[in-house]
Parts: structure tokens; sequence; C-alpha cells
């Protein structure tokens, strides 16, 4: 009996370990449209899902897992020649794989808004009026910072 309550502790203790992310939904109406690109949905093909950073993945996942649905990224990595055309800053985080913008279909804005404020891994928070998307990224945040640096109306 010990070994089995054992086996099941260790058990439970291993699942925790796995992050949340698994399990988030990605299936419904919701994301009907969207393709997956490197076990991200993205909104369209020019989207780069593949070059992101291990800190960005992870905060990519926090997100799936609270929220517990898939994210759709609206951009991922950008070329320079690409960050130009869109109008990105010429040090954009895109450049670096370090940024994403993106949304989750169900979940508001402000909801994202309100995690990523209260996440500690994110450095740079970006929120546009009209869109339906935020900007996240993982730079090293400024001394003194308890949050996030936020710009764009956030």
């Amino acid at each position: 009996m010990k070994k089995i309550a054992a086996l099941i502790f260790l058990l439970l203790s291993l699942s925790a370990c796995a992050p949340l992310a698994l399990f988030a939904n990605g299936s419904g109406s919701q994301y009907s449209g969207y393709k997956s690109d490197f076990g991200t949905y993205v909104s369209s093909s020019s989207v780069n899902a593949f070059c992101l950073s291990p800190a960005l993945r992870l905060v990519i996942w926090d997100f799936e897992g609270f929220f517990g649905k898939k994210v759709v990224m609206n951009s991922g990595y950008r070329s320079p020649s690409h960050n130009g055309k869109v109008g990105g800053a010429k040090n954009s985080y895109h450049k670096k794989c370090m940024a994403a913008d993106f949304f989750i279909p169900g979940v508001s804005k402000k909801k994202l808004m309100a995690f990523a404020k209260r996440n500690a891994l994110i450095g740079g928070l970006g929120c546009y009026s009209g869109r339906n998307f935020i900007h996240i990224d993982v730079r090293k945040r400024p001394r003194g910072h308890k949050g996030p640096v936020t710009f764009g109306g956030c």
C-alpha cells in the first residue's frame, strides 16, 4: 500500500511540472481559419512563430495555461525588411525573437493586459486602440520597474 501511495504521489508531483499550456484548448469555431505553425496558432501565413526565444515561449505558455486556450499570434519574428514595412521600431524586439503580438479568442484584451501586468517574465507591454491583440516582449525590465514597461495606450 505504501508503494502505491508513493507512486501516486510521485506521478502527481511530476504532473505539476508539466506546463498547463499542454492542456490549453485550441479547438472549436473560434480557431477556424487559423493555422498552427510550430505549435502556435497564427493569424496569417506571414507570421513567423518559429523564432521565439525560450523566455517568450514560456510567457506564451503562461497565458495559455492561465486562460486554458491557445493564443493566436499576429506577429512573431520579423526580418529587418519586414519590420520596416510594417512600421516597427528600429530596435524592435520582434527582430530579436523576443516579442509577440497575439490575442486569445474569447478572452478580452483587458483580461490579457491585466494578466500581462502581473507576469514577472514580461518586460514590455503594448496595447493598440481598436486592435484586438496585445504586444509582449521579454526585455529586461529597467531597474526599479515592478511591472512591464508599457506603451501604446496600456
